[in-house]
Protein backbone atom coordinates (compact mmCIF):
# COMPACT_ATOMS: atom_id res chain seq x y z
CA UNK A 1 0.00 0.00 0.00
CA UNK A 2 1.17 3.51 -0.83
CA UNK A 3 0.39 6.16 1.78
CA UNK A 4 0.67 9.90 1.23
CA UNK A 5 0.45 12.61 3.87
CA UNK A 6 -0.47 16.22 3.22
CA UNK A 7 -2.84 15.47 0.36
CA UNK A 8 -4.66 18.77 0.96
CA UNK A 9 -1.50 20.71 0.11
CA UNK A 10 -0.34 21.86 -3.31
CA UNK A 11 2.65 19.52 -3.59
CA UNK A 12 1.36 16.18 -2.34
CA UNK A 13 -2.13 16.95 -3.60
CA UNK A 14 -0.64 17.08 -7.09
CA UNK A 15 1.43 13.96 -6.38
CA UNK A 16 -1.74 12.08 -5.47
CA UNK A 17 -3.29 13.03 -8.79
CA UNK A 18 -0.23 11.80 -10.67
CA UNK A 19 -0.30 8.53 -8.71
CA UNK A 20 -3.96 8.02 -9.53
CA UNK A 21 -3.13 8.05 -13.23
CA UNK A 22 -1.36 4.72 -12.63
CA UNK A 23 -2.91 3.23 -9.48
CA UNK A 24 -6.25 1.77 -8.56
CA UNK A 25 -7.66 4.23 -5.99
CA UNK A 26 -8.04 1.39 -3.49
CA UNK A 27 -4.26 0.94 -3.52
CA UNK A 28 -3.69 4.51 -2.34
CA UNK A 29 -4.16 5.89 1.18
CA UNK A 30 -4.04 9.55 2.09
CA UNK A 31 -3.45 10.77 5.63
CA UNK A 32 -4.86 14.18 6.51
CA UNK A 33 -5.76 16.15 9.61
CA UNK A 34 -9.31 16.79 8.39
CA UNK A 35 -10.79 13.93 6.32
CA UNK A 36 -13.70 16.14 5.23
CA UNK A 37 -11.29 18.18 3.12
CA UNK A 38 -10.52 15.19 0.90
CA UNK A 39 -14.05 13.86 0.54
CA UNK A 40 -13.75 13.98 -3.29
CA UNK A 41 -10.79 11.57 -3.05
CA UNK A 42 -12.78 9.26 -0.81
CA UNK A 43 -15.64 9.36 -3.32
CA UNK A 44 -13.17 8.18 -5.99
CA UNK A 45 -12.22 5.17 -3.86
CA UNK A 46 -9.04 6.46 -2.21
CA UNK A 47 -8.62 5.27 1.37
CA UNK A 48 -8.68 8.22 3.78
CA UNK A 49 -7.21 8.11 7.28
CA UNK A 50 -6.91 10.81 9.88
CA UNK A 51 -3.41 11.59 11.09
CA UNK A 52 -1.68 14.62 12.51
CA UNK A 53 2.06 15.02 13.09
CA UNK A 54 1.18 16.94 16.26
CA UNK A 55 -0.86 13.98 17.53
CA UNK A 56 1.58 11.04 17.59
CA UNK A 57 -1.07 8.61 18.76
CA UNK A 58 -3.00 9.17 15.53
CA UNK A 59 -0.09 8.22 13.29
CA UNK A 60 0.31 4.54 14.11
CA UNK A 61 -3.11 3.58 12.74
CA UNK A 62 -2.70 6.07 9.89
CA UNK A 63 0.57 4.49 8.70
CA UNK A 64 -0.25 0.84 9.44
CA UNK A 65 0.29 -1.47 6.48
CA UNK A 66 2.22 1.04 4.37
CA UNK A 67 4.74 -0.41 1.95
CA UNK A 68 5.74 3.14 1.00
CA UNK A 69 4.99 6.29 2.95
CA UNK A 70 5.40 9.71 1.33
CA UNK A 71 5.84 12.26 4.12
CA UNK A 72 5.34 15.90 3.24
CA UNK A 73 7.39 18.32 5.31
CA UNK A 74 5.41 20.41 7.77
CA UNK A 75 5.06 24.12 6.99
CA UNK A 76 3.64 25.16 10.37
CA UNK A 77 5.63 28.32 11.18
CA UNK A 78 4.75 28.24 14.86
CA UNK A 79 5.69 24.63 15.53
CA UNK A 80 8.83 22.69 16.33
CA UNK A 81 8.92 21.23 12.85
CA UNK A 82 11.71 18.77 13.51
CA UNK A 83 9.78 17.38 16.46
CA UNK A 84 6.68 16.96 14.27
CA UNK A 85 8.77 15.07 11.75
CA UNK A 86 10.25 12.98 14.54
CA UNK A 87 6.74 11.90 15.54
CA UNK A 88 6.08 10.76 11.98
CA UNK A 89 9.37 8.89 11.62
CA UNK A 90 8.95 7.18 14.98
CA UNK A 91 5.42 6.07 14.07
CA UNK A 92 6.63 4.76 10.72
CA UNK A 93 9.36 2.81 12.48
CA UNK A 94 6.95 1.44 15.06
CA UNK A 95 4.53 0.00 12.51
CA UNK A 96 7.24 -1.27 10.15
CA UNK A 97 6.71 0.92 7.10
CA UNK A 98 8.64 -0.51 4.15
CA UNK A 99 10.12 2.79 2.93
CA UNK A 100 9.70 6.42 3.91
CA UNK A 101 10.02 9.08 1.23
CA UNK A 102 10.35 12.64 2.52
CA UNK A 103 9.87 15.91 0.63
CA UNK A 104 13.16 17.62 1.37
CA UNK A 105 15.04 20.44 -0.36
CA UNK A 106 18.07 20.66 -2.59
CA UNK A 107 19.69 23.08 -0.15
CA UNK A 108 19.22 20.88 2.94
CA UNK A 109 22.16 21.82 5.19
CA UNK A 110 22.66 22.71 8.83
CA UNK A 111 24.78 25.70 7.80
CA UNK A 112 22.18 27.22 5.46
CA UNK A 113 20.88 30.75 6.17
CA UNK A 114 17.47 29.48 4.98
CA UNK A 115 15.70 28.10 8.06
CA UNK A 116 13.67 25.31 6.38
CA UNK A 117 16.89 23.92 4.88
CA UNK A 118 18.17 23.31 8.40
CA UNK A 119 14.93 21.52 9.27
CA UNK A 120 15.30 19.31 6.21
CA UNK A 121 18.86 18.42 7.16
CA UNK A 122 17.81 17.46 10.68
CA UNK A 123 14.89 15.41 9.36
CA UNK A 124 17.13 13.55 6.93
CA UNK A 125 19.33 12.68 9.90
CA UNK A 126 16.27 11.32 11.71
CA UNK A 127 15.60 9.08 8.73
CA UNK A 128 19.22 7.93 8.59
CA UNK A 129 19.08 7.01 12.26
CA UNK A 130 15.68 5.29 12.06
CA UNK A 131 16.84 2.03 10.48
CA UNK A 132 14.11 2.39 7.85
CA UNK A 133 14.67 2.35 4.12
CA UNK A 134 14.37 6.00 3.15
CA UNK A 135 14.50 8.46 0.30
CA UNK A 136 14.82 12.22 0.57
CA UNK A 137 13.34 14.01 -2.42
CA UNK A 138 15.56 17.08 -2.51
CA UNK A 139 13.44 19.39 -4.63
CA UNK A 140 14.88 22.53 -6.17
CA UNK A 141 13.52 25.90 -5.12
CA UNK A 142 9.96 26.22 -6.43
CA UNK A 143 9.86 28.49 -9.45
CA UNK A 144 6.48 30.04 -8.68
CA UNK A 145 8.32 31.88 -5.87
CA UNK A 146 9.85 34.11 -8.55
CA UNK A 147 6.59 36.08 -8.51
CA UNK A 148 7.45 37.57 -5.13
CA UNK A 149 11.20 37.04 -4.82
CA UNK A 150 11.83 39.19 -7.92
CA UNK A 151 9.63 41.94 -6.48
CA UNK A 152 7.46 44.36 -8.49
CA UNK A 153 9.84 44.56 -11.43
CA UNK A 154 6.96 45.04 -13.85
CA UNK A 155 6.25 48.43 -12.26
CA UNK A 156 9.74 49.51 -11.24
CA UNK A 157 11.89 48.04 -14.00
CA UNK A 158 14.28 46.82 -11.34
CA UNK A 159 14.74 43.47 -9.57
CA UNK A 160 15.95 44.57 -6.14
CA UNK A 161 17.53 41.85 -4.00
CA UNK A 162 19.69 41.81 -0.86
CA UNK A 163 22.03 39.14 -2.27
CA UNK A 164 22.35 37.20 -5.50
CA UNK A 165 23.32 33.71 -6.49
CA UNK A 166 22.29 30.75 -8.66
CA UNK A 167 18.98 29.01 -7.99
CA UNK A 168 17.84 25.79 -9.67
CA UNK A 169 14.28 27.03 -10.11
CA UNK A 170 11.97 24.01 -10.27
CA UNK A 171 8.31 23.65 -11.18
CA UNK A 172 6.30 22.39 -8.22
CA UNK A 173 4.16 20.24 -10.48
CA UNK A 174 7.29 18.76 -12.03
CA UNK A 175 8.42 17.90 -8.50
CA UNK A 176 5.05 16.29 -7.78
CA UNK A 177 5.16 14.24 -10.99
CA UNK A 178 8.73 13.17 -10.27
CA UNK A 179 7.78 12.15 -6.72
CA UNK A 180 5.01 9.97 -8.10
CA UNK A 181 7.47 8.37 -10.51
CA UNK A 182 9.89 7.59 -7.68
CA UNK A 183 7.11 6.06 -5.60
CA UNK A 184 5.86 3.97 -8.50
CA UNK A 185 9.40 2.76 -9.23
CA UNK A 186 9.24 0.98 -5.85
CA UNK A 187 12.98 0.92 -5.32
CA UNK A 188 16.26 2.13 -6.74
CA UNK A 189 16.21 5.49 -4.99
CA UNK A 190 18.03 5.36 -1.68
CA UNK A 191 18.98 8.33 0.46
CA UNK A 192 19.01 11.84 -1.04
CA UNK A 193 17.69 12.22 -4.61
CA UNK A 194 18.11 15.70 -6.11
CA UNK A 195 15.21 16.85 -8.30
CA UNK A 196 15.77 20.19 -10.00
CA UNK A 197 15.07 22.18 -13.09
CA UNK A 198 17.65 22.11 -15.84
CA UNK A 199 19.24 25.51 -15.15
CA UNK A 200 20.28 27.57 -12.13
CA UNK A 201 20.16 31.25 -13.15
CA UNK A 202 20.93 34.12 -10.79
CA UNK A 203 18.51 36.97 -10.17
CA UNK A 204 20.70 39.09 -12.43
CA UNK A 205 20.21 36.54 -15.19
CA UNK A 206 16.47 36.42 -14.50
CA UNK A 207 16.37 40.19 -14.96
CA UNK A 208 17.75 39.61 -18.47
CA UNK A 209 14.96 37.08 -19.05
CA UNK A 210 12.43 39.61 -17.77
CA UNK A 211 13.84 42.15 -20.23
CA UNK A 212 13.38 39.73 -23.11
CA UNK A 213 9.84 38.88 -22.06
CA UNK A 214 8.73 42.45 -21.44
CA UNK A 215 10.51 44.12 -24.35
CA UNK A 216 12.11 46.71 -22.07
CA UNK A 217 15.26 46.90 -20.01
CA UNK A 218 14.93 45.32 -16.58
CA UNK A 219 17.96 45.63 -14.33
CA UNK A 220 19.01 43.85 -11.15
CA UNK A 221 20.19 45.82 -8.13
CA UNK A 222 21.84 44.15 -5.14
CA UNK A 223 21.37 46.30 -2.03
CA UNK A 224 22.59 46.11 1.54
CA UNK A 225 20.71 43.29 3.35
CA UNK A 226 19.76 45.44 6.34
CA UNK A 227 18.58 48.24 4.07
CA UNK A 228 16.49 45.68 2.19
CA UNK A 229 14.92 44.43 5.42
CA UNK A 230 14.17 48.00 6.49
CA UNK A 231 12.48 48.70 3.15
CA UNK A 232 10.39 45.56 3.48
CA UNK A 233 9.27 46.56 6.98
CA UNK A 234 8.48 50.07 5.78
CA UNK A 235 6.30 48.53 3.07
CA UNK A 236 4.26 46.74 5.74
CA UNK A 237 5.85 43.29 6.00
CA UNK A 238 6.54 41.93 9.49
CA UNK A 239 10.25 41.96 10.25
CA UNK A 240 10.18 38.23 11.03
CA UNK A 241 8.85 37.54 7.53
CA UNK A 242 11.39 39.87 5.95
CA UNK A 243 14.28 38.18 7.74
CA UNK A 244 12.96 34.73 6.86
CA UNK A 245 12.90 35.79 3.21
CA UNK A 246 16.36 37.34 3.51
CA UNK A 247 17.60 33.85 4.33
CA UNK A 248 16.55 32.69 0.88
CA UNK A 249 18.70 35.27 -0.89
CA UNK A 250 21.65 34.69 1.43
CA UNK A 251 21.42 30.93 0.84
CA UNK A 252 21.40 31.56 -2.90
CA UNK A 253 24.47 33.75 -2.58
CA UNK A 254 26.11 31.02 -0.53
CA UNK A 255 25.62 28.48 -3.29
CA UNK A 256 23.12 26.34 -1.38
CA UNK A 257 20.67 26.33 -4.32
CA UNK A 258 23.28 26.02 -7.06
CA UNK A 259 23.74 23.11 -9.41
CA UNK A 260 21.26 21.00 -11.32
CA UNK A 261 20.68 17.28 -11.66
CA UNK A 262 19.41 15.30 -14.68
CA UNK A 263 17.32 12.95 -12.52
CA UNK A 264 14.19 15.09 -12.87
CA UNK A 265 14.28 14.96 -16.66
CA UNK A 266 14.82 11.21 -16.65
CA UNK A 267 11.85 10.66 -14.34
CA UNK A 268 9.58 12.97 -16.33
CA UNK A 269 10.69 11.69 -19.72
CA UNK A 270 11.01 15.31 -20.90
CA UNK A 271 12.83 18.51 -20.09
CA UNK A 272 11.72 20.10 -16.81
CA UNK A 273 9.83 23.38 -17.00
CA UNK A 274 12.34 26.23 -17.03
CA UNK A 275 12.41 29.41 -14.96
CA UNK A 276 11.95 31.39 -18.17
CA UNK A 277 8.76 29.49 -18.95
CA UNK A 278 7.45 30.12 -15.44
CA UNK A 279 8.25 33.84 -15.62
CA UNK A 280 6.47 34.02 -18.98
CA UNK A 281 3.22 32.80 -17.48
CA UNK A 282 0.67 35.60 -16.98
CA UNK A 283 0.58 35.11 -13.20
CA UNK A 284 4.35 35.64 -13.08
CA UNK A 285 4.33 38.85 -15.08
Amino acid sequence: MITVTGATGALNGATVEHLLLELDPNDLTVVVRDPDRVRPLADRGVVVRRGDYADPASLHAAFEGSDQLLLVSSNDPGADTVQLHRHAVEAATSVGVGRVLYTSHQGAALASPFAPARVHAETEQLLKDSGLAWTALRNGFYAHSLAWLMGPWQETGVVTVPADGPVSWTSRDDAAQAAAAVVLADGGFDGPVTLTGGEAPTFTQMAVVASELSGRTITCEVVDPEAWVAAQVAAGRPETVARFTLGIYLAAAGGFFAGTDPAMGRLLGRDPVSASEVLAQPSQG
